[in-house]
């Protein structure tokens, strides 16, 4: 008598077999690659969709907040467009990566390779050697003590201002004198959504007709 069998079950892939959220851009799911007490930055393996040691952190700063990446998004031509309208420059690109996120929440969450719900606030326009590399901020849903911010201007000012050191400094060696990247403005909620739906139109056009 043959042993009765189940079909296998796969983990979906982190972006491309998990939705956006159930309202995009106004709630969101986010992948969560790195917590602040990670001393390595860790990475999503884009063919496995495993999380990938990207490199450990040199230096003594470290993401303040959850950082990961909006499901079914990419940063390709439109994102670019909205770039380089809003810098007024030529050239700009998206940077081919999916959308990062950084989301602030009260509670101490230990580890990466996890899914939460989260609302935008506003965002940092990054630029990364050509490359539009917005960095969207938001809130974790129902948090007790950020839950009910809907705006950056009701965020801490030195919240605010440690993301951008971060973003700025992360990837800079001490010896370097010109920055690697810049940041040209931070934005608020509308705009960051106005971020979030066209990286979702350059995701569908990237990968339905891919």
């Amino acid at each position: 008598m043959a042993l009765k069998t189940h079909p296998p079950h796969f983990k979906a892939h982190p972006w491309h077999g998990l939705s956006a959220g159930l309202n995009p851009p106004l709630l969101v799911n986010v992948y969560v690659e790195i917590v602040p007490t990670d001393t390595v930055k860790y990475e999503i393996d884009k063919e496995s969709g495993h999380l990938l040691v990207d490199r450990p952190q040199k230096y003594s700063n470290y993401c303040p907040t959850l950082y990961g990446f909006i499901p079914r998004t990419y940063c390709g031509v439109k994102v670019g467009e909205f770039c380089a309208q809003q810098t007024k420059r030529v050239n700009i690109s998206g940077d081919g990566d999916p959308l990062d996120i950084c989301v602030l929440t009260e509670k101490t969450i230990t580890h990466g390779d996890l899914l939460v719900r989260a609302v935008p606030i506003g965002g940092l326009r990054m630029i990364d050697k050509g490359e539009a590399d917005d960095k969207i901020i938001a809130v974790l849903e129902s948090d007790a003590a950020y839950g009910n911010i809907t705006s950056l201007d009701d965020c801490p000012p030195a919240l605010i201002q440690r993301l951008t050191h971060y973003f700025l400094t992360y990837k800079q060696l001490p010896t370097e004198l010109d920055r690697r990247v810049e940041i040209t403005h931070v934005y608020n909620a509308a705009e960051a959504r106005q971020v979030i739906e066209l990286s979702m139109q350059d995701y569908l056009h990237e990968f339905r007709t891919a």
